[in-house]
């Protein structure tokens, strides 16, 4: 077997629904590892979870292509196999003729021949080329520019000559004339001459001013130098100029050195953290906000005693067959929002532009907030399954979810949503719709209040439900009955089961 059909690379495939790129979290093998078919070589995320991807080779791995946390595109090369190490090394290309098979040229060949630049280099002494100590000649402000670099003349010089030519001899240039020295300078007077400052008490003439302050004293004739700011940092203010303009102006304190303890903060860069959008989270804001700029969203809430709801849990926790199943209150929300979508179908749709698709099927989307973001996972034809069964599909989706396995086919072909914002102590919220979904339940967190009961006011479970509906499906009718019967379910869950199945 020869080396190229030896050597397999594997290309980033696509993991579902169009992806075009992942991140690579881990490399699960490593170079020079032996591998079997199917097993797991690196996890990447895509827009919608953390996936482990199998290799389609047993072999030796040779090369990796990307190292860990590089975003790669879909269909490119990312590692390399050696599915038949056991036959030796692999045999070396033979493009072209070999090395020791060409004659060797000569010295004066060689002296002869004139190396070409390569393209994009410039000749040292142009602009963009390079400078002493390895530097590119960049003027301060502007990109590599392939001209004759140009020197600007000394004060008391004559303007520079042109080159002479190589044809053409030119006579040396006269010496110029001595320049009378200047008188010397003490160390005292330049010392001085560096510590000068100004009212505002910045060496050099320095002055903190914004450039509509600056116009402003222009044009009143004011000089800042001489003024003290009262803004921040000794900036000078508007206020400042104006009092100067007026002959109110404060004298200029006399300069002092704060203290660096004393400073203000500094706000920059320094202290800003940089968080790129990749993954779930890029994923998260296009569908929100494609979601929120499409659909016209209309919210309605409902609060409702679900006292009855949570003594329903207790006697269902107590139940033998029941014991080893977690039971929540999120629970008997998804049994009541699958029972409404029931009485009032139209509630389960998708708009498809010139008609409405109405499904017969619950896809029950689940918000999940994990460390990688928020996702949606849904479980599939939720009506279908008993009220165990929902129990059981709830607590492997919520489990799957946190360990951040949830793989992008469970989080395709959602019909409408449950997110629980009462984990967080949160009442209840405004949910922005899952694309492709006309309705969203918000629920809120359990919490025990006042509450008129066979009227009395007496202590009780209550909490508030949000829906978000597409108003364009549904119409403030349809909305509140689907909501009004969420409500029912919960303020009486046997009784709505009785009356409804």
């Amino acid at each position: 077997m020869s080396g190229v059909s030896r050597i397999k690379e594997f290309n980033l495939p696509d993991l579902g629904e169009g992806l075009t790129e992942g991140e690579i979290l881990a490399w699960l093998v490593k170079e020079g590892d032996t591998i079997e078919l199917n097993q797991p070589i690196v996890e990447v995320e895509t827009a919608k979870a953390a996936v482990e991807i199998p290799a389609k080779w047993a072999g030796q791995v040779r090369s990796i292509f990307h190292p860990e946390g590089s975003t790669v595109e879909v269909g490119t090369p990312i590692i390399a196999i050696d599915t038949d190490p056991g036959a030796g090394p692999v045999e070396a290309s033979t493009t072209g003729a070999p090395a020791a098979d060409l004659p060797t040229p000569s010295a004066a060949s060689l002296a002869a021949v004139e190396i070409a630049p390569e393209e994009g280099m410039v000749e040292p002494g142009l602009i963009g080329g390079v400078a002493p100590g390895g530097r590119t000649a960049v003027l301060v402000g502007y990109g590599p520019r392939n001209a004759p670099a140009k020197r600007r003349p000394r004060k008391g010089a004559s303007p520079e000559r042109p080159a002479a030519t190589p044809a053409a001899s030119v006579p040396p240039a006269p010496a110029p004339a001595p320049v009378p020295a200047a008188a010397p300078v003490t160390a005292a007077a330049a010392v001085a001459a560096a510590t000068t400052v100004n009212g505002n008490g910045r060496p050099g003439g320095l002055v903190l001013a914004k450039p509509p302050v600056r116009k402003l004293a222009k044009d009143l004739g004011v000089d800042l130098g001489s003024l003290s700011g009262s803004g921040p940092l000794g900036s000078i203010t508007r206020e400042d100029v104006q009092r100067a303009a007026s002959g109110t102006a404060t004298a200029a304190e006399p300069p002092t050195v704060a203290a660096p303890a004393t400073s203000a903060a500094a706000f920059g860069a320094d202290r800003e953290q940089r968080i790129p959008v990749k993954g779930v989270r890029r994923l998260t804001a296009e569908n929100m906000s494609r979601s929120a700029f499409t659909a016209p969203h209309v919210t309605e809430f409902l609060t409702v005693d679900v006292t009855r709801t949570m003594k329903a849990l207790d006697r269902l926790r107590g139940r033998r067959e029941w014991r080893d199943v977690r039971v929540s209150p999120l629970l008997l929300v998804a049994k009541a929002v699958l029972l409404a979508v029931r009485r009032h179908p139209m509630v389960n749709s998708t708009w498809a532009g010139d008609e409405i698709v109405v499904k017969e099927y619950v896809n029950l989307g689940i918000a999940a907030a994990t460390e990688r973001g928020l996702i949606v996972p849904n479980i599939k034809d939720a009506g279908r399954l008993t009220l165990r069964e929902l129990a059981d599909a709830l607590t492997d989706l919520v489990q799957t979810a946190k360990a951040g396995r949830t793989s992008p086919a469970d989080m395709s072909g959602g019909t409408l949503t449950i997110t629980n914002v009462g984990v967080f102590g949160v009442d209840t919220g405004t949910p922005i719709l899952p694309p492709g979904e006309s309705a969203i339940l918000a629920f809120g967190a359990v919490r025990e209040m006042p509450w008129v009961h066979k009227g009395k006011v007496r202590p009780r479970q209550v909490t508030t439900l949000g829906l978000s509906f597409d108003h364009r499906i549904i119409d403030g009718e349809l909305g509140s009955k689907f909501l009004r019967d969420i409500g029912d379910f919960l303020a009486d869950p046997e009784a709505a089961l009785l009356a409804w199945t």
